[in-house]
């Protein structure tokens, strides 16, 4: 049997996926701007064997329902949103083997920084870090960056691509392993021959650097991807060692993991690469009456306005627009296209109301809801891993902490008991401990490639030996 692998979805805001629950007289989200916050969640997701920690980002505010920010500010919907980025060293300083999954959007920075602190973060953690690759889907991201608009949904993975060969070139090829030699007699502490320079100039960056920093215990951190539609896949069968998705049935689920691994075989890696990742929400108590008296009691405080604050930037339509009772209407456009093909794919054989999308999106995003004892919330995880293929999934808070602490101390000891969870971690890096094939990336990898395309440029110099 397949071990089901857990991590848990949070962001550096106030009610991440649960509109109006940081109202709850037991939620503490509104803490997240302390680092006390912080450390005990992550103490907490170590005791539970959580793989990672995935910090979900964005960088601009919801401000397409009402064609206005207020509602998003009104509803705290993922703002304020503080940077996560920050939060990562003080959490790998009282954890041991927890990973962290930074979301940062590569359309709004160079990638000569970024590279020198995703290696930062990964010798600070010890080899612990990994990065969701987004290229953001909010004007008001754009526009907040000097753009007059956000660039169309497959440019902006056309100007992924360029970045990722960039972000390789820095990574794998700058420095040699034996570059660092720390010779306290020579007198020496890098030699200048095992250190190369990397040049680039593409259509949308421009690059003549060597890495600052000096190979970190991964060198690439993990690669994590989480966009869905057809070119999301693509992009995440080239690069992605685990892909987040979400969906509202088990056949939706099967069918996109099908087909990510389709895109991942094609660019001839193995057939388990990349483990992908579903979005859950539970909601559990040692009986059933007792969680589904929780849930209840959690509805009581959901905000309809935030749900579709939350849904209006994730899909780009003004549900404000839209009366409660009229249905949800197919549209494309340059938002999360994966999306909008789910509105109309909640259940083919019934037309969604606004209403009622947005009570589903209330508690757990566009993912779903488990409600249940232990049992048969075991039980349901169990039946979509079967049913789906995926392997495992990003776990989000309907209240914090709360929801979290009742999924170790209730559901991790039953999948335990079933022999579906692991009872240790395994050593070594986050890398490491998913895959078991060492701390740097696969030799199939298309960054191997990749960085060694970029040494072979007409203008480069200092080629490796």
């Amino acid at each position: 049997m397949k071990e089901i692998r857990l991590n848990a979805f949070d962001m550096n805001c106030v009610s991440h996926q649960a509109s109006g629950l940081w109202r709850h007289p037991r939620d503490r989200s509104d803490q997240y701007h302390t680092l006390q916050y912080w450390t005990d969640l992550a103490c907490t997701l170590e005791r539970g064997l959580f793989d990672a920690l995935f910090l979900a980002d964005v960088l601009g505010i919801y401000d397409v329902y009402g064609a206005s920010p207020d509602a998003a500010l009104r509803n705290a919907a993922q703002v304020p949103v503080n940077d996560p980025a920050m939060l990562i060293s003080a959490m790998a300083s009282v954890t041991r083997n927890l990973g962290f999954g930074l979301t940062a959007t590569l359309s709004y920075e160079h990638p000569f920084p970024f590279a020198r602190r995703m290696s930062t973060l990964d010798h600070l953690t010890q080899g612990r870090i990994g990065w969701n690759i987004v290229t953001g889907y909010l004007n008001s991201a754009a526009k907040s960056t000097g753009r007059a608009q956000q660039s169309s949904h497959d440019v902006r993975y056309e100007m992924a691509d360029e970045y990722m060969q960039i972000v390789y070139g820095l990574w794998e090829g700058s420095w040699a392993d034996d570059a660092v030699r720390r010779d306290r007699i020579s007198g020496v502490f890098t030699d200048p021959s095992k250190v190369h320079r990397i040049r680039h100039d593409g259509k949308y960056f421009t690059v003549d650097a060597i890495h600052l920093s000096e190979p970190s215990p991964q060198r690439t951190p993990v690669l994590f991807q989480a966009g869905a539609s057809r070119r999301g896949q693509q992009f995440a069968g080239m690069h992605a060692e685990c892909v987040f998705i979400a969906g509202p049935s088990k056949e939706i689920i099967h069918k996109t993991v099908a087909s990510i691994r389709k895109q991942a075989m094609m660019q001839g890696r193995r057939s388990d690469e990349p483990l992908i990742f579903s979005l859950l929400t539970i909601v559990t108590a040692p009986t059933r009456e007792e969680a589904l008296a929780k849930y209840e009691d959690y509805r009581q405080y959901i905000s309809l306005e935030g749900a579709l604050t939350l849904l209006s930037g994730w899909t780009g339509i003004d549900f404000a627009q839209y009366h409660h009772d009229e249905p949800v209407r197919h549209v494309r456009n340059d938002a999360i296209n994966s999306a909008i093909d789910s509105l109309t794919i909640l259940n083919p054989d019934k037309i969604w109301t606004v209403g009622e999308l947005a009570r589903h999106a209330a508690i757990g995003g566009m993912g779903i809801t488990i409600v249940g004892s232990p049992t048969e919330v075991a039980d349901q995880m169990e039946a979509w891993m079967e049913e789906t293929g995926i392997d495992g999934f990003n776990l989000a808070y309907a209240v914090a902490p709360e929801t979290f602490e009742d999924i170790v101390d209730l559901i991790i000891p039953e999948l335990q008991k079933r022999g579906r969870y692991k009872t240790a971690y395994q050593k070594g890096t986050l890398r490491q401990k998913l895959f078991g094939r060492g701390d740097r990336l696969d030799s199939t990898h298309v960054s191997h490639e990749s960085h060694c395309f970029l040494h072979q440029l007409p203008n480069a110099k200092n080629p490796p030996d």
